[in-house]
């Protein structure tokens, strides 16, 4: 959330962003791509504070100055041709592809990329965090635009970030917000909003953009459907009948009889995207470090990752492998006896009170039902009873803003390849909560997290070494979560869909562009 990348895939996506060579036109017939998927679609349509499910959407639709390339592991072009940056990594300069408009007709220029750019700072909604080191952003002439820092970061890797890094069409009304959230858009993408229909099954068509500059000369999709399908078995009847075309998550059971039906095919790879369990450390039972220790002990982790046979891996630490701040050496181990001990000095346990813990989950998630069922079984015992609720993801998350549970399940995966978002999105103190759902407020973690994004660019080894404080200080001194796997994303789709890989940089996107429809 899969075949493993080769470099001639590596090669068609840097040749795909290198540039028409004829005039666009529209596809020449059509061809509908339909990605079946079990949470809601869009939460936001902002594309300067969208943080959520949208990205599958946002992907196709807006655009980012470059793009990370799962195979090289380097920010490639998109909306900027080149970029440098000085020696000392404070000034950046990217030149624009010429010749790309966004939907509404106007140009992509600098003076477009500078409005974007400035409008998602002045929110401070979302992941706009990432340009926090900009000071100053100037349009040098039409093509050219330079960023002034106030300390070095990568700003090429920043800008390929799945949120917060959309350029679009500011001046599209004067009320961009609320135009925008009418289901509208105003990216430069391949795609453009062609329908939405909030809380039905259909619930976003989008349509080809004929102006596009990569161009429609060769085979495209025309329309991309996404559809809400929570119940996976429903999913995968619908995927076996042709009915869609993609679906991005299967049940191990599933996955294993879709890798042998003809006319399908599936893919696997590993992610950047951690499980995680949120406990509530303002209010309620778990506001008890003793509790929120116990729970963590209770879990089954090797049981988990068993159960799920191949379509997770252990977590270590929290930031996953292939990312700056992984600590190796940290997965976590069940330990019953040390749980019911923990819940003993509480007051509770198999001696002391009965504990009722409310948990949420996302609706239609095989792998987090799971999860919750394992807990609520090895809680039993204990004297715990775990009130488990699925719910549709808008819906948790909303409850989970208003400190509505004891523990949220929830994935993350970072905004950009980097480890910091972890921490300073779900770990760093903020109110009203966004993504907190820890409801976390710890000035020793917020200290050291302060600077941790240059750090990484001017002392490596300091971070990392932050990056490990950092996690102690979440997982055991605060025991603010636990995390019980990292996903290995498992997707099946229609045999005649060509040209698909998995960027785990963009968790669950299908750059539907790069798709060939067969036929």
């Amino acid at each position: 959330m899969r075949r493993r990348l080769a470099a001639a895939a590596a090669l068609a996506l840097l040749s795909a962003c290198s540039g028409p060579t004829e005039v666009p036109r529209p596809p020449a017939a059509e061809s509908v791509f339909v990605y079946a998927q079990n949470l809601d679609v869009i939460s936001d349509w902002d594309p300067a504070s969208s943080y959520s499910n949208e990205l599958i959407a946002f992907q196709n639709v807006y655009e980012t100055l470059t793009l990370w390339n799962p195979f090289t592991k380097k920010s490639a072009p998109r909306l900027a041709t080149s970029w440098r940056s000085t020696p000392d990594g404070r000034t950046w300069t990217f030149t624009l592809r010429q010749g790309a408009t966004f939907h509404t007709g106007r140009p992509v220029d600098a003076a477009a990329v500078k409005a974007s750019i400035e409008r998602t700072m002045k929110t401070g909604a979302g992941a706009s965090y990432i340009w926090d080191a900009v000071s100053s952003v100037k349009a040098e002439d039409p093509n050219t635009v330079t960023f002034a820092l106030k300390y070095a970061v990568p700003l090429d890797l920043v800008a390929s970030s799945g949120y917060a890094a959309y350029i679009y069409d500011t001046q599209a009304a004067p009320d961009l917000r609320s135009w925008l959230g009418a289901g509208r858009d105003a990216g430069s993408g391949p795609y453009t909003v062609a329908a939405w229909h909030p809380g039905q099954e259909e619930e976003l068509t989008l349509k080809a953009y004929p102006k596009y500059w990569g161009g429609w000369d060769k085979p495209h999709y025309s329309t991309v459907k996404y559809r809400v399908v929570p119940d996976p078995d429903r999913a995968w009847r619908m995927l076996a009948r042709g009915e869609v075309s993609f679906v991005d998550r299967l049940s191990p059971r599933l996955f294993a009889r879709a890798a042998v039906t003809p006319g399908v095919r599936t893919s696997e790879r590993d992610s950047y995207q951690t499980a995680m369990l949120l406990f509530n450390t303002a209010s309620g039972p778990m506001k008890d470090v003793r509790v929120r220790r116990a729970v963590q002990q209770a879990v089954d982790y090797r049981g988990l990752v068993r159960a799920l046979r191949g379509a997770v891996a252990p977590a270590s630490g929290i930031v996953p492998e292939g990312l700056t701040g992984h600590v190796a050496g940290r997965a976590p181990r069940q330990d019953l006896a040390g749980a019911a001990a923990l819940l003993g000095r509480a007051g509770y346990g198999p001696a002391g009170r009965p504990l009722r813990l409310r948990l949420t989950y996302a609706q239609g998630d095989h792998d987090q039902r799971l999860l919750a069922t394992s807990l609520a079984a090895e809680l039993k015992p204990l004297n715990v009873t775990l009130d488990a609720r699925a719910m549709p993801w808008n819906a948790q998350w909303q409850q989970g803003r208003k400190r509505g549970q004891d523990i949220f399940v929830m994935y993350w995966w970072p905004d950009y390849a980097d480890g910091y978002s972890w921490f300073g999105n779900v770990f760093r103190a903020g109110d009203p909560p966004v993504f907190n759902l820890a409801y976390l407020r710890d000035r020793t973690l917020d200290e050291l997290l302060e600077g941790l994004p240059e750090l990484s660019v001017t002392d490596k080894e300091a971070a990392q070494a932050a990056y490990e404080q950092a996690t102690g200080r979440v997982l055991d001194v605060r025991a603010a979560a636990a995390l019980p796997w990292v996903v290995r994303y498992q997707r099946a789709y229609l045999g005649g869909v060509q040209g698909y890989d998995d960027n785990p940089a963009y968790p669950d996107v299908v750059f539907a562009y790069e798709l060939r429809p067969s036929g």
